[in-house]
């Protein structure tokens, strides 16, 4: 199996950066097994090496988001919310906002969405996805997404922001029965989100 790490929040590893440099080493760490997310992961990279505020909302085309596939500590679950603005079932993330070190902007933000504390960051990056969004008063642009595996601790009792609508924990055959249906990047990273933290929480 891949080696992967859980790194807690205040790990030093996780300070913030505003350096290019720190993306690209990110993105080209990221354990990938599938011809979709190794071609949007070339198409992320292009975008990094040749745009300096790639990290930040002023880019009007496109812009680095960080991604959590919140799981429990069983590896069974894991926790979507009903996003608010786009209306679907998604896994937790958001903007970079000029952070390009995309392991603290997944779990920053996955901290902010669920409520929970006390969760840890698994690298390397499992996903990468490339997407449009066309949030309302917003003209549509590319979110280039980084998607990290994250552990919940034992007893996680979550609490929604105003981000979302709800927020509920689905194993993989749940994901037929939300309304609406989760697009297929979701399913492809859900899918194998449970099968590594499955792996991980598997006795040695």
């Amino acid at each position: 199996m891949q080696p992967y790490e859980r790194i807690a929040a205040d790990d030093p590893r996780l300070g913030p950066s505003d350096d290019r440099a720190v993306a690209l080493a990110h993105l080209g760490e990221a354990v990938l097994d599938a011809p979709t997310p190794v071609a949007h992961r070339s198409e992320v990279v292009r975008f990094v090496e040749h745009h300096p505020d790639i990290a930040l909302r002023t880019n009007p085309d496109a812009h680095l988001t960080g991604s959590a596939l919140v799981v429990d500590a069983q590896g069974e679950r894991t926790l979507l919310m009903l996003h608010r603005k786009l209306g679907r079932w998604f896994q937790p993330g958001g903007h970079a906002d000029g952070d390009t070190n995309l392991p603290a902007v997944a779990l920053k933000e996955a901290r902010e969405e669920t409520g929970i504390d006390d969760l840890a960051v698994v690298v390397p990056a499992i996903d990468v996805d490339v997407h449009q969004v066309s949030p309302p008063a917003e003209a549509p642009h590319l979110h280039l997404d980084v998607r990290y595996l994250v552990f919940a601790p034992p007893g996680s009792v979550e609490h929604a922001n105003a981000e979302s609508l709800a927020l509920r924990w689905v194993t993989e055959d749940d994901l037929d029965l939300l309304d609406p249906a989760v697009d297929d990047s979701t399913r492809r990273l859900v899918v194998r989100g449970l099968a590594i933290a499955r792996e991980l929480v598997a006795p040695a």
